[in-house]
C-alpha cells in the first residue's frame, strides 16, 4: 500500500539487488537533475499567478477549457475522477469537431492553455468560441514569450498566466496548467502534491523500482503493449493522460511502449479472448475502486442460477469479475500489476500522477531515450502549416 489511499500489488518479479541499486541511483540523479520540473509535484512550488487573481472568477459556474494534449488531459482526468466533489461545469474542447455547439447563454469563463501559444487546434477552437459569445472573460496560460495567444490575450484584456518553459505539457498537470483549474473548481491544490511524502516512503520507492525493472525487462523481450484493464469509467481520462505521457515520452529511436486502454468489464466480451490466448506481447494493469457505493440489484427479479446476485451492488459484481480475471491471468502466467483505490480524493490522484511520471522518466533513462522531448510531432505541425498557406 502506498498510503491509506491505494493498495498496489506489483508484477510478480524476482528481486535483483544490483538492478534495484542501479535504478535507485538513476532516481536520485533525476530528482536533482529534473528538480525544476518535479518541483511542481511539491507543496512549495510557486505558481506564476496569485490566488487573489482567481477570486474574481469564483462566481463563474461554467468554464470552457480549450487546449490539446498535455494542456488539457490532466484537468480532464481530475474533473472526471473527482466529479462528485465538483459543483461547477467544464466544457472541454480538446479536438476539432465541426458539429460542436459553442453557444452558451450563461456567464462563462474561457480558459485557454497552450505552452507554445501557437497550437493550431487550440487557436481554431478559441476563435469559434469567441465568435459565438458576447462578453465572457478569458484567462490564457502560455509561455512568457511573444506568440499568437499572448498577442490575442492582450487584445482581449485577458489575464495571461505564465506556463513555465521548463515544464513540458505532459508533465504539467500539477503546475499552473492543472492547478489553476483545480482552484476554480473548489478543490484543494495542495493535497495533490505528494512527491515529498512518497519519496520518503521506502515501500513506495521499492515498489516503483521493481515495477520499472519489470516493465523494462518486458520491453527488452518484445512485450511492448501496456494494456490498462480499467474497471472505473471515471478514470478513463486518467489513462488517456497516462497514454500520452507514455507514448510521447518513450516513443523514439524505434523504441517505446504502446499504451492501450481497455474498458472493463465490457471488454470481457470483445478483447479478453485475445488477451488470454493471443500473442504474448502484453503486460497488464488492473485498475479498480473498492467499497464505492453503487446501485443495488433488486432481489425481486433474481432467481435460479442468478440468485447469487441477491443483495449485491454493481461494485461488488465488478470486483468479483476483476478478481476472477486476475485468477485466470495468474493461472496462465500473464504479467500484471494492480491498483485498488480506497479513497477517491485529491491525495489519491496526486499519488497516481506522481507514480506514473516517475515511472516514465526512469523507463526513459533505462531505454536511453530523452523522456522530455517530442521531435517528430513538430514535423506534422510544420507540414500542416504549409498546406494551409
Amino acid at each position: 500500500m502506498f498510503s491509506k489511499n491505494i493498495i498496489f500489488k506489483n508484477f510478480q518479479n524476482k528481486k535483483n539487488i544490483k538492478v534495484k541499486n542501479k535504478i535507485n541511483n538513476i532516481l536520485k540523479k533525476e530528482l536533482i537533475k529534473s528538480d525544476l520540473l518535479l518541483n511542481s509535484f511539491n507543496k512549495n512550488y510557486k505558481y506564476s499567478y496569485k490566488k487573489e487573481t482567481l477570486k474574481k472568477y469564483k462566481n463563474f459556474d461554467i468554464i470552457n477549457l480549450i487546449g490539446m494534449g498535455g494542456s488539457i488531459l490532466g484537468t480532464e482526468a481530475i474533473y472526471d475522477f473527482l466529479n462528485l466533489k465538483i459543483k461547477k461545469k467544464i466544457n472541454f474542447y480538446n479536438n476539432l469537431d465541426g458539429k460542436v455547439n459553442f453557444k452558451n447563454k450563461k456567464k462563462t469563463l474561457n480558459l485557454i492553455v497552450s505552452k507554445s501559444g501557437n497550437t493550431l487546434e487550440t487557436i481554431s477552437n478559441f476563435n469559434v468560441i469567441l465568435n459565438s459569445q458576447k462578453k465572457n472573460k478569458n484567462i490564457v496560460i502560455t509561455e512568457k514569450k511573444s506568440s499568437f495567444l499572448t498577442k490575442l490575450g492582450y487584445k482581449l484584456k485577458a489575464d495571461i498566466i505564465e506556463h513555465k518553459n521548463y515544464i513540458g505539457g505532459r508533465y504539467s498537470v500539477l503546475s499552473e496548467v492543472g492547478m489553476l483549474p483545480v482552484e476554480l473548481l473548489g478543490l484543494n491544490e495542495r493535497k495533490f502534491k505528494r512527491l515529498n511524502y512518497l519519496i520518503k516512503n521506502k515501500y513506495f520507492l521499492n515498489q516503483l523500482i521493481y515495477n520499472v525493472n519489470f516493465i523494462f525487462n518486458c520491453v527488452s523481450k518484445g512485450k511492448k503493449n501496456s494494456v490498462i484493464l480499467n474497471y472505473d469509467e471515471s478514470s478513463n481520462n486518467l489513462f488517456k493522460w497516462y497514454q500520452q505521457l507514455t507514448a510521447e515520452s518513450l516513443g523514439k529511436d524505434n523504441k517505446g511502449i504502446f499504451p492501450i486502454i481497455s474498458s472493463m468489464p465490457k471488454d470481457n466480451h470483445s478483447l479478453l479472448q485475445l488477451y488470454l490466448d493471443g500473442p504474448k506481447n502484453n503486460f497488464f494493469t488492473f485498475f479498480g475502486i473498492i467499497n464505492e457505493k453503487t446501485n443495488k440489484l433488486s432481489n425481486k427479479n433474481l432467481f435460479d442460477e442468478f440468485s447469487i446476485l441477491k443483495n449485491k451492488n454493481l461494485n461488488q459484481i465488478i470486483k468479483a469479475q476483476r478478481d476472477a480475471t486476475k485468477t485466470v491471468f495468474k493461472r496462465k502466467k500473464i504479467p500484471f500489476r494492480s491498483f485498488e483505490i480506497l479513497n477517491r480524493n485529491e491525495d489519491t490522484l496526486g499519488e497516481l500522477f506522481t507514480f506514473f511520471v516517475l515511472e516514465t522518466i526512469l523507463l526513459g533513462r533505462l531505454m536511453k531515450v530523452n523522456p522530455f522531448d517530442q521531435p517528430s510531432v513538430e514535423l506534422i505541425k510544420t507540414e500542416t502549416s504549409k498546406l494551409l498557406i
